[in-house]
């Protein structure tokens, strides 16, 4: 027996899995008409890809689509559900779909979240889909066509969609290789949404209200992520992520001096080799003198 087969029923809720049922507003700024276009989507019931390099805002778009789809619909306490599944390597398809657990005597189903998603007619977010193993996509197909139905193999049952459910992928084009990229075959089974980092005063926007600081300092902290991300060609191989910047801009509102903490969250949090962070130095040493 396995590690995961010996979890109780509530590790295995627990593992890389997040569900929220927001009341609460959270903070989005829209770039272009990825609001107006995931709204369709939903009520088109068509699966929806996010592309986007890491920290652009993401899985805070979906965060903020589901309570805005709440509020359309009309119901002001429960919201839209949505259900978040961090992928890695050793995602399998029965970590999504479910499987049989051991409590004490007896031999009980559990439900993966992909499954809870179709039976609460949530929206199913699968972070980082191309981590995942590739028979884990598989399972997938049916949901993304007009069937928009889950087969349970094991329990031999073919599970309908409820109503609400929509299936949300996202994941890193920059991270892409042979061995790390979606098939054809699920590609094309989803409309995509391309992300990527905002530009200067709609990300110093962010920034501010992210982090609590100044909108000088919000602004030159954006001005940073754009010379940053202009390294690329010289030995970075991503460029600094708004997370990264926000972090800098939460130290610097609780009193860290502007270059220390732009050394310690975005110098050393993107790089370890010693030339592409003198680099990445000298931009913050232009940009904060002092």
């Amino acid at each position: 027996m396995t590690t995961t087969e010996a979890r109780t029923d509530h590790d295995y809720k627990q593992i890389e899995v997040q569900e929220f049922r927001l009341t609460e507003e959270p903070f989005y700024l829209p770039v272009a008409d990825e609001v107006d276009l995931f709204e369709i989507a939903y009520e088109e019931q068509i699966p929806v890809l996010l592309k986007g390099p890491t920290g652009c805002g993401k899985t805070r778009f979906v965060e903020y689509m589901s309570w805005r789809l709440h509020q359309h619909l009309g119901d002001e306490t429960q919201g839209v559900p949505l259900i978040t599944v961090a992928c890695h390597e050793d995602l399998s398809a029965s970590d999504l779909v479910g499987r049989y657990l051991l409590e004490g005597d007896e031999t009980v189903w559990i439900d993966g979240p992909i499954t809870r998603s179709v039976k609460a007619g949530a929206i199913c977010y699968l972070d980082e889909i191309v981590e995942a193993r590739k028979d884990t996509t598989v399972l997938i197909h049916p949901l993304t066509d007009y069937r928009r139905l889950l087969p349970l193999d094991k329990r031999g049952e073919l599970l309908e969609a409820a109503e609400g459910f929509l299936l949300v992928l996202s994941y890193n084009p920059g991270y892409q290789s042979a061995l790390k990229d979606l098939k054809h075959s699920t590609r094309q089974r989803f409309v995509a949404i391309e992300f990527n980092y905002p530009p200067r005063d709609q990300e110093a926007e962010i920034i501010r209200r992210e982090s609590n600081c100044s909108a000088d300092d919000a602004m030159e902290l954006a001005k940073l992520g754009e010379k940053v991300r202009n390294l690329k060609e010289h030995g970075l191989a991503e460029g600094v992520s708004t997370r990264l910047l926000v972090y800098a801009g939460r130290l610097i509102s609780r009193g860290i001096a502007p270059r220390r903490a732009c050394q310690t969250a975005v110098v050393w949090g993107l790089t370890d080799e010693f030339e592409v962070q003198r680099s990445i130095e000298e931009v913050v040493t232009s940009i904060f003198p002092e």
